[in-house]
Formats: C-alpha cells, structure tokens, sequence
C-alpha cells in the first residue's frame, strides 16, 4: 500500500500541477518574450512563486520558504526596483551587438534543455523514496546531508562559479582613477566661474500645491521653473504642467483681495 500511494497521484495533486504548471510556464514565456525589461521581471516572479508553491506541495517546506523569501523577495524584487529606476518605459534593444550571439544563445538553449530532459528522465523512470523516507529526520536536514554528501562538489563548484562572476563583475566595472579627485572648494569654484546655479535647487512644487516630482515648481508670479524638476522627467514628457491652475488661484485670491480692501474702505469712510 505505500509502494502504491508513493507512485499514486489523487485527483488534487493533478488538478494542481496542471493549473499552476501552465501559469508557471506562460509566465517563463513572458519572461523571455516581453520587449520592456520590468514586465519580463514582473513575469518571472510570478512563475518563482508557483515553483514555490510546488515545493510546500510536495514536502520540501524548507525550500518553499528559500524560494519566496531569498529569490522572489530579495533577489527578483531588488533586480525590479533598479530596472524601475532606470526607466519603464525604456525596452530592450533587439539589435545583434555581438556577431553570432544569437546562435551560442540558441546553442546553450538546446544544451540545457537536453540536461533537463535527461534530468526528469532519470527522475520518473528510476526508482524514488517517497516523502516519508527523505524526510524523516527533517526536511532541512534531509536537505543539508544530500547537498553536503552526495552532492557537495555540485555544490562546491556552483558556489565558486558564482564568486567568480561576482569578482568578474567588479572587475569589469572597476576603473582606476588617472587624476586627483577635485576638493569641494574646487568645485564650488568651478561652478561660479561657470555661472551655473550656485545655491541649492529649489524643490519641486514650490507655489504650485504640490510636492511631487513630476510638477515644476512656481515662481511668485506664477510662471513654470526649469530648475524644479529633473531633467530625465523632462525628456520623457512626465511632467505635470499646473501653472494654469495657480494662475486662476492666484487671480481668484487677489480678486477677494480686492473685494476685502473695498469694504474695509467703505466702512472706514461710513465710520467718520
């Protein structure tokens, strides 16, 4: 009977795998076939969460929990906040900068599917211990003696592979400096020989009513200051343009202006 059931899939199990497998791979899908760089992250967390949800299914609660907390909400939300900050509405370019890169991309392609087709063959054809089994003594410990026994020099080697591409990395975006650093006495200095803005920069949405910085801020006579907002809003047409809306304010207040000052007048005159 438990042979039986460890090579059983009720109905529950199957009705799950198949809904949150064709999420996960349209998802995937998404993920490589989106043009904007944001919307294929947006893709790919969503797929690591229903990888998530078949590790609690199936008993490896341990990774289920590494796979939200680690790579869904560290490392994916991280890498979509700086695709954010660097422009939404920017998309990948499609042009080939690198002469057949298309072809050892599409290469490495078929080489990792044919590792992962080996991969599920070995794992549904050969014989499996059930849950029960691996997990008896825990499931972070079952984890922990196959990761540091029968595969602790996969483990060995991936873990140098990624501390090489993280040295490589700040490598390749290290530059020695040639010249001294400039003293911010020689700064400040270059700027007034320049004659460019030497005080601070006023902060959006002053005079206007707001403090958001997609709205320039007003000068006293209600006109639009350059200085207000980023120059990186102004070239992708983000900015809210409300000087039209302070003009009428300004104008209603210095007409009940106006109208106050009158009556004050005609009671001082109705007074003597």
């Amino acid at each position: 009977m438990n042979a039986l059931a460890a090579y059983s899939t009720s109905t529950g199990e199957a009705v799950q795998f198949w809904v949150l497998s064709t999420v996960a791979v349209i998802g995937a899908l998404c993920t490589i076939l989106m043009k904007k760089a944001v919307h294929s992250a947006l893709c790919l967390a969503g797929t690591m969460i229903v990888l998530a949800v078949f590790y609690l299914a199936n008993g490896a609660y341990f990774l289920g929990v590494v796979q939200i907390v680690v790579y869904t909400g560290a490392v994916m939300m991280l890498f979509l906040f700086v695709v954010m900050l660097v422009g939404v509405t920017a998309s990948d370019s499609l042009k080939e900068t690198l002469k057949g890169q298309r072809w050892l991309a599409a290469l490495c392609g078929l080489g990792f599917g044919i590792l992962l087709v080996a991969g599920i063959a070995n794992a549904s054809l050969g014989d499996f211990s059930g849950l029960g089994e691996a997990n008896s003594g825990g499931n972070v410990e079952g984890l922990a003696a196959l990761v540091f026994t029968k595969y602790v020099f996969a483990f060995e080697i991936t873990g140098a592979l990624l501390i090489t591409a993280a040295v490589g990395a700040m490598v390749l975006t290290h530059r020695e400096r040639t010249e001294r650093a400039a003293t911010q006495r020689e700064q400040a200095e270059a700027r007034v020989r320049a004659g460019k803005q030497v005080p601070p920069l006023p902060a959006p949405g002053v005079y206007a009513r707001h403090n958001a910085v997609d709205i320039p801020g007003l000068l006293p006579d209600g006109t639009v200051s350059d200085l207000t907002v980023s120059d990186t809003l102004r070239a992708r047409g983000q900015i809210r343009d409300v000087s039209g809306q302070a003009l009428a304010d300004l104008a209603a207040l210095e007409q009940r202006a106006e109208a106050r000052l009158g009556r004050l007048e005609r009671a001082e005159e109705a007074g003597k």
